[in-house]
């Protein structure tokens, strides 16, 4: 029942304006004056939040975000960004609230396991910030990137102190300043309806794009060219000074759900019938991704972001079966999903 609430809203988040008269009745009259008036108020609370102190933390502090909820990027630039630091021997701490399932963390987590990356989880990260540097120790702001006083690469890491933080999901968490702000933004879904959540995906309008430093365009591959312009033309209106870069997702390896670090090839897909499971915000950027890799036939189970997977869907998911062709049947997931389904 609540994995329908949230696709119904969710359909509903996409519907334009000039579309909603063709929804069902109960949903004019009732479910879309609801979700409504539980945007205005969103958007009340969002401006008073605006109001609290906002502390900064001793070393530099980069923000991850986006304006509209799920699709847009942003987990794997938070992971991009990390592995950046690692190898420029700066140890990052990545903070996250931990949103729904935790899906993100695990993943970032296992993803990370190999740097020296450190992950903060909590609804209130200026605290665990603190509690994580104190722990941990810290490279002083000043010297993180300071080249007269360069510290060796290799000390930096053995000494294990903090030399950044990452904020996953931080545009609109008020409760730290930030060095740098990053907007991730869906190059397939944008702004959506422009509404905000819940009758849209917006969390903020788009005058909130001038306080970004940098705006990168996700799925840039998939989209077109007109809609490429669009989207930069949008930017430039609200956000004049900052730099606009482009990224794509490009899968390197397929891994088995019991034996994570066992590197598959991409080609195991080729000519088989493969069934898609995804609880992610742009499930069509992952089809088309899979398609790419030349599978024979496409099957797919789409659920809402951060669904959690129970004992039985996992199940059922995971059972392994044959077509009446005799082909064999690959269950493919994203790593979010996979870090959601039952343990």
């Amino acid at each position: 029942m609540e994995e329908k609430a949230r696709q119904l809203v969710a359909r509903l988040a996409a519907t334009p304006d000039s579309a909603v008269r063709d929804l069902p009745f109960i949903h004019r009259v009732l479910t879309v004056p609801l979700l409504s008036a539980a945007s205005a108020a969103l958007r009340v609370t969002l401006l008073l939040s605006r109001l609290r102190p906002r502390p900064a933390l001793p070393v530099p502090v980069v923000s991850v975000g986006n304006l509209t909820w799920g699709g847009n990027g942003k987990t794997p630039m938070v992971d991009f960004l990390a592995r950046s630091f690692h190898r420029l021997g700066i140890s990052p701490l990545l903070l996250t609230r931990g949103y729904a399932g935790g899906d993100e963390p695990k993943m970032l987590r296992r993803r990370l396991s190999d740097t020296s990356a450190k992950i903060g989880v909590g609804a209130n990260r200026a605290a665990v910030a603190s509690s994580m540097l104190q722990n941990y120790g810290y490279i002083h702001h000043s010297k993180t990137f300071c080249a007269e006083k360069k510290v060796p690469s290799t000390s930096k890491l053995e000494s294990g102190k903090i030399g950044v933080a990452i904020l996953d999901d931080g545009m609109q968490h008020w409760s730290l300043l930030r060095d740098v702000e990053i907007v991730m933004v869906n190059g397939l879904a944008p702004w959506g309806n422009t509404h905000f959540i819940p009758r849209g995906p917006m969390r903020e309008p788009l005058s909130a794009l001038d306080r970004a430093d940098i705006v990168v365009i996700h799925n840039a591959d998939l989209a077109s060219e007109v809609q490429l312009k669009a989207i930069r033309s949008t930017i430039e209106d609200n956000a004049a000074t900052c730099s606009v870069f482009y990224s794509r997702l490009a899968p390197s390896h397929i891994f088995e759900v019991k034996q994570p670090l066992q590197k598959l090839p991409l080609n195991v897909l080729n000519d088989k019938i493969v069934l898609c499971v995804s609880a992610i915000g742009c499930p069509n950027a992952f089809i088309h991704t899979v398609r790419e890799m030349g599978p024979l036939k496409i099957d797919r189970m789409d659920f809402s972001d951060h669904h959690f997977f129970n004992a039985h869907v996992s199940t059922v998911i995971s059972f392994p079966f044959l077509t009446s062709q005799h082909y064999l049947t690959k269950i493919f997931h994203t790593y979010k999903s996979r870090c959601l389904l039952s343990e």
